[in-house]
Formats: C-alpha cells, sequence, structure tokens
C-alpha cells in the first residue's frame, strides 16, 4: 500500500531528505532524443533556476544534487528555525512570490480588516503558508510543476510529464547524509555522461568545484541560497551545516568516480582517503553503497537505533533493507 507522505517525514529525527522524480517513458528532462534529433540539455538551467528560486521562498536548502536526462536527485534540508523565525508579513511576502494573494489576506496586509473574525481567518491562512513553506511535498511540487508546464509548452503537448509522485528517502544521521549525497553527486559518472566530477556539470559537486552549476556564467545563480555548507571542526560554533570538512569530502566523491569510471575494484584499500576511516566505512563497503544508495535502500536510512526512533515516531511496525542496513550503519 503507498504511504501517505506525511508519515515519510518526521522532523524531530532529522531535517535531511533524500528526493527523486523521474520523466514519464519518451518525456526528456535534458539530453538528446535519437528519434527527432532534438537536444533538450538547456532543460537542466530550467531545473538549477526553479531550485535556486524556490530555496529562497522555501525555508528548505540543498545539500546535493543531479540533473540527469530523464530524472533528478536533490538532499534537501528543512530549515524549521529560518521559517518560525519569520513574521506573518514576511510568510505573505514568500507565498507571493509563488501564488496569487487571495484578497482577504491582501486587506489584513493593508490593515483594512475591522473585525476580529476576519482578522483570525486572515491569520489561519497565513499560518497554513507557513506550514508548507517547510513542506518537502510542496516544494517538490512548485517544483515539478513548474518545469512540467514549461517542458509541455515547448513539446508543444499535454498530460504528464512526471511519473505519479517523487520517492523520498530518510537521511538519519551524518553517516546516512554523506553516502546518500556522494552517490548523487556521483550520478554522472555512473551513468557515463561525465569522465571525472569535474567535468559533472548540473550537479553539486561540480558546484562545490567550481562554484556554480555549470561553466557557463549566470549571475543570479550567485545572488541565490548557496548550498548546505560543510563546517568541519567549526560546527560548534554555527547554527546548522554538514559536520565534515568540504576538502574530505571532495577528496572521497572524487577517488570513488575514479574507481568507477575505471572499473578498478582491486587493491584500493592502502590509497583509500581519510574521511572513509571517519565513517567507519572499509573501501568495497563504500563502494557497494556508492553504486547502489538509491536502489537497494528505501524509506530511512540510518543506524539500528536511529531507525527505531524514527519507526516509534511515524507508526511503523517494520523498514525496509532494515538487514541491509545493520551490517553498515551500526
Amino acid at each position: 500500500m503507498t504511504q501517505s507522505r506525511e508519515s515519510l517525514i518526521s522532523l524531530s529525527d532529522t531535517p535531511y531528505y533524500h528526493c527523486i522524480s523521474r520523466c514519464v517513458h519518451r518525456a526528456f528532462l535534458c539530453g538528446d532524443d535519437r528519434y527527432s534529433g532534438l537536444s533538450f540539455d538547456h532543460r537542466r538551467q530550467w531545473m538549477v533556476d526553479r531550485m535556486r528560486y524556490l530555496t529562497d521562498v522555501f525555508s528548505i536548502e540543498v545539500g546535493a544534487y543531479a540533473i540527469l536526462s530523464n530524472h533528478y536527485h536533490l538532499v534537501l534540508y528543512v530549515n524549521e528555525r529560518e521559517i518560525a523565525d519569520c513574521t506573518d508579513s514576511e510568510i505573505c511576502e514568500r507565498w507571493s512570490k509563488i501564488y496569487s494573494l487571495p484578497p482577504i489576506v491582501l486587506r489584513w496586509q493593508k490593515g483594512e480588516l475591522s473585525s476580529e473574525p476576519q482578522k483570525e481567518v486572515a491569520l489561519s491562512v497565513i499560518a497554513e503558508w507557513r506550514k508548507r513553506l517547510s513542506n518537502i511535498s510542496w516544494f517538490m511540487r512548485c517544483l515539478n510543476e513548474f518545469i512540467a508546464r514549461k517542458a509541455n509548452k515547448e513539446d508543444k503537448c499535454k498530460g504528464r510529464f512526471w511519473e505519479g509522485r517523487f520517492k523520498s528517502q530518510v537521511l538519519l544521521d551524518e553517516k546516512a547524509l554523506l553516502t546518500c549525497m556522494a552517490y548523487v553527486d556521483l550520478n554522472p559518472i555512473r551513468a557515463k555522461m561525465s569522465l571525472s566530477v569535474e567535468e559533472s556539470e548540473y550537479t553539486s559537486i561540480f558546484e562545490r568545484i567550481h562554484g556554480k552549476s555549470h561553466h557557463a556564467e549566470n549571475k543570479e545563480e550567485n545572488n541565490s541560497k548557496p548550498l548546505v555548507k560543510f563546517i568541519g571542526a567549526a560546527h560548534q560554533c554555527q547554527p546548522q551545516g554538514i559536520n565534515f570538512k568540504l576538502i574530505d569530502y571532495l577528496e572521497l566523491v572524487d577517488w570513488t568516480g575514479r574507481i568507477i569510471r575505471e572499473d578498478k575494484r582491486g587493491a584500493i584499500s592502502t590509497q583509500a582517503p581519510a574521511l572513509l576511516s571517519t565513517l567507519g566505512l572499509d573501501s568495497e563497503t563504500w563502494l557497494n553503497l556508492a553504486n547502489d544508495f538509491g536502489k537497494d535502500y528505501h524509506g530511512a536510512v540510518g543506524s539500528l537505533e536511529e531507525l527505531a526512533l524514527f519507526a516509534e515516531h511515524t507508526g511503523k511496525q517494520w523498514i525496509s533493507g532494515k538487514n541491509k542496513l545493520r551490517r553498515i550503519y551500526h
């Protein structure tokens, strides 16, 4: 039975989630259509621009992303503190960037509501928007609907552009988060779209290396909310971030990408990056995760303790892949 999205989200357990959306058969997010000869690579910039725009509206940030020919990956961070600090007027301003405001809220903004019941109605609407602006489902809806309409208009067609609803994984601890981010960043190399992470355009690893998502200049991109930061040893002084050093993460992903590309798995343990030891993973386990994380693990990923808490908080009796996770995330 399909589970509701609310049952898969538990911000009390983790603010990090891996989301995947895939196009319907024969629809192109980007890449070349061998039948028509048309190229859809420009749509990757649509994705980046819209994603950037929405992170400025929502209290949701991007930790990792990869845009491929018929699907994309996002690792999202829900920043509850940011939305809690917003005033009601700021919530209205944010919501107006994606939807038109109803008359009663417009009148509330101008101070034209005289009766308390009317004010209560306006404030209840704004309170609902506040919830939505930290809601992953609403973020993905605003991203996917915009891209679908734009693609269908360009293709001069109607109908579904995306397969059903998006898929998601709950990332319950830092080991699961870092593994998932690496899996996302290595997608173009696994798909043989790129030879190295330095060349993997429209990925977060490319952006972290070059300061932008692709080679072409885009001034708007530089003014948008940045990717979730690696804060390393300074994490105690930071409000939030990924508690590893960026240079260590880049080394690990680059090392993994070279092995995947060359398909060489023998005698590599002595060359393994230091971050693997920090994560408590051997080379072979890490390489299997980097290849199969999105395929072999569903629902929630983390230590058995974290999985037990997540199951308790979401009313689940069983977590998919629990036996596999027992051998890895101990």
